[in-house]
């Protein structure tokens, strides 16, 4: 009888220290753990399946190796099918202000190299920091603990976002990865495309741009008149007639105010609105209505 209540002790005993160890989200998005339960010299291997997700590591110890592997919807790795991991994908993530007790490295077919070292120097603005998987490639993120005595105030947490096949004017916050021609105006084709694929498409009025010089980033009012798509609720209510909400794009592009409405596409990422294209409305359509005409819309849009 002793015995078998032994047994059982040590059966719940495991099961709290595993559920201690380590806590994943329902849809494996998500992971949060604790350094403590960690052996010395450990790395323990965790996957996360969405295109979306945080990892939260209380009490930083030993290290952890992190492997993406999507299983992203319909048509978001290209041409190929949906959630193939042998697609490209390229990925983000987002350090929290309070990340501490730990550098993130990218392992790329196994050599290691520094995305997030420890802020060991006090807070700072959270940086964005990208890098792409090529078919066939093995990347992982490897996460080290910083040896400290004290770690009763460390916790290296992040946000990540994948995508297949990743808008190259997609303008982020970045150390490693600059997007080319993010400044440059979008072509009637790249417009009307934009109009399908983007998680925004707001016709609207520039209230004011301010710019952020340590993020390197412009902010840009937006007054909408029409909201055409929204992922997200980006714009809220800003008068009878209107909704407004915030834009960003890259402090480099110069964006300025200036008069008349413009119609306004781009991605939302880390829940942050950031511009596409954004031609001038009767310009758009001009533009739509010549392709309309043609037979050659990608999308229709209701503008009436």
């Amino acid at each position: 009888m002793k015995s078998g209540a032994g047994c059982s002790l040590w059966i719940v005993l495991l099961s709290l220290l595993e559920s201690a160890r380590a806590t994943y989200s329902e849809d494996q998005c998500s992971w949060r753990g604790s350094g403590l339960s960690q052996q010395p010299g450990s790395v323990e291997q965790i996957a996360l399946h969405c295109a979306e997700g945080s990892l939260d590591w209380l009490y930083p110890k030993g290290a952890l190796r992190l492997s993406l592997s999507p299983r992203l919807p319909s048509g978001a790795v290209g041409p190929g099918g949906a959630g193939r991991s042998s697609e490209h994908i390229t990925a983000c993530i987002k350090p929290a202000e309070t990340f501490r007790g730990a550098q993130i490295y990218l392992e790329r077919d196994g050599i290691l190299e520094l995305l997030v070292p420890d802020r060991l120097d006090g807070p700072r603005p959270p940086r964005v920091h990208c890098f792409s998987r090529q078919p066939g490639e093995k990347v992982a993120l490897f996460l080290q603990a910083t040896p400290h005595q004290d770690i009763s105030r460390r916790i290296a947490a992040f946000r990540y976002e994948l995508r297949g096949h990743w808008n190259t004017r997609l303008s982020v916050d970045t150390d490693t990865v600059h997007y080319e021609g993010a400044c440059r105006p979008c072509n009637d084709s790249e417009v009307l495309m934009a109009v399908c694929t983007s998680d925004f498409v707001v016709r609207g009025n520039i209230r004011s741009v301010s710019n952020d010089i340590d993020l390197h980033v412009s902010i840009i009012r937006v007054s909408a008149s029409r909201i055409f798509r929204q992922k997200y609720a980006l714009f809220s209510n800003g008068g009878r007639l209107s909704k407004s909400g915030d834009i960003r794009t890259l402090l480099q592009c110069g964006v300025k105010p200036g008069p008349g409405s413009f119609l306004f596409t781009g991605r939302v990422h880390f829940g942050e609105a950031w511009l596409g294209c954004a031609p001038r409305f009767k310009d758009f359509r001009q533009a739509y209505e010549d392709a309309r005409d043609a037979r050659e819309l990608p999308c229709e849009l209701a503008l009436d």
